[in-house]
Parts: structure tokens; C-alpha cells; sequence
């Protein structure tokens, strides 16, 4: 069984290059995963990968069962986790189709089923003082370096609730808070790989500029011009990654 998997959010529902060899349906206690846990070869080394929004791409933030995804992967053995997120940025220093390795969240969602310590299970209070595993997010950057691409090392990730955008005002706040890029799906899944001792680490595409941050309105198709400028980006990081 594989060490290692990655997570695929918007823009990423099938891993390009990955040699499939089996799919696995796991059944957690906590439900369905989003999708079939897919395992195979990716440059030599095997891995597992897991689309977070389902394929085809159908679950919205809100809706995605974090639990079983993360408990589905510990089943299989995994022990590390790289993410792949869609975000926007507040910073114009970070344009849409730049690569981001945060080292910070910020939780500003609601309603999730967010622990693994609830119904029978005794409580624990895990230490989230830095919730990216610094291995996994050396190795992005190493990564990074090694592939010749230009990406940002650290970073406030401020999850907000979705499925739709933000305001200008909220975007204000998230600022004055000190965030510096906004996405949907990076809690409660950070912190669910921390309880289950799983290394995990965020590697952030940025796909718009937030609410107020740009000229005129956010549209899908510049977020879709941005996941196709920034994706091979991504998987090259990947790659070399877990190489």
C-alpha cells in the first residue's frame, strides 16, 4: 500500500501521468470518500490519489465528507498527504496561476464535521500550533526550486465556507486579519490528518484575484484560464516531490 497520496481539488480530479493500478471504494465509519481511492505509479513511486470534490467533480466545499476522505487514506497506510488547493490571493504579489506553500491556517468555517474525536471516541485536544508538516512543505519547495518554479514560501490560508465567493468586505476583513490567500477546502481536512498522525501539507494554486482585488467581477472562465496556466505547475511540483 502506498505511503504517500495527494489530494486533488478543483482542477485536479484525475492525476496526469499516474500508471493506475487499482481503485479502492474504502468504507469508513464515517461514510463514503469522495471518490475511489486510485493507486498507482507516478514517476517510479507509488502513490494513492483521492479527488476531493468527487469525479467528475460534483461535491461542493461544504458538502465534502473530510472524515472519510482522511480516514480512507489512514486505512490504506498512508502516512503523507499533499494537497492541492484552489485559491484566490489577496497580495498582488501573488497573480492567478502563482504557486503558494502556506504555513498557516485560519478557519472561518462552519457546520463541518470537523473532529474525529466525537460520539464514542475520547476526546483529545491536538497541538495545531503549526498546522503543515515543515518536511512535506521543504520538500514542495525543493521541489519547486528543482522544477524552475517561481512559488511563495509561507502564507495565511483563510478557509471560508463557500460554495460562493466572498465580498469585497469580507476580503477586508480577511486582510486586517492578516490572511493572504482564501480557499474552501483546507479545514477541517488539515487538522483531521494531524489527529490521525498523518504528515500533510498545502501546495495552493492561486486561480483569481479576491473580491476588490481586481478590476471589474470574478468569472469562471478566468478562474479556468488560471487552473490551465497553473496546473502543469502543480504537477511538476508533484512529481519531483515525491521522487
Amino acid at each position: 500500500m502506498p505511503n504517500i497520496a495527494i489530494i486533488g481539488g478543483t482542477g485536479l480530479t484525475q492525476l496526469a501521468g499516474l500508471t493506475l493500478t487499482e481503485q479502492k471504494l474504502v468504507e469508513t465509519p464515517y461514510g463514503e470518500p469522495s471518490a475511489p481511492i486510485k493507486i498507482g505509479q507516478l514517476a517510479g513511486q507509488q502513490l494513492a490519489f483521492l479527488a476531493r470534490h468527487g469525479d467528475p467533480h460534483q461535491l461542493a466545499p461544504h458538502q465534502v465528507n473530510y472524515r472519510a476522505n482522511v480516514f480512507a487514506l489512514k486505512t490504506l497506510g498512508v502516512k503523507a498527504i499533499y494537497a492541492v488547493n484552489a485559491v484566490g490571493a489577496i497580495k498582488t504579489t501573488m497573480p492567478p496561476a502563482h504557486v503558494v506553500i502556506p504555513d498557516q491556517i485560519i478557519d472561518y468555517s462552519y457546520g463541518r464535521e470537523h473532529t474525529f474525536f466525537a460520539d464514542e471516541r475520547a476526546v483529545e485536544h491536538i497541538d495545531f500550533t503549526y498546522p503543515y508538516s515543515d518536511t512535506l512543505r521543504q520538500a514542495l519547495l525543493v521541489a519547486a526550486d528543482k522544477a524552475g518554479v517561481q512559488c511563495t514560501d509561507g502564507g495565511v490560508y483563510g478557509c471560508t465556507q463557500g460554495p460562493r465567493l466572498e465580498t469585497k468586505a469580507e476580503i477586508d476583513k480577511l486582510e486586517r486579519d492578516g490572511v493572504d490567500i482564501v480557499g474552501m477546502t483546507g479545514m477541517p481536512e488539515a487538522a483531521l490528518a494531524r489527529e490521525v498522525g498523518i504528515e500533510y501539507a498545502s501546495l495552493a494554486l492561486v486561480v483569481n484575484m479576491a473580491a476588490g482585488r481586481s478590476q471589474g467581477v470574478i468569472t469562471m472562465d478566468d478562474i479556468e484560464q488560471a487552473l490551465e496556466d497553473g496546473m502543469g505547475k502543480v504537477l511538476t511540483i508533484l512529481t519531483h516531490a515525491i521522487t
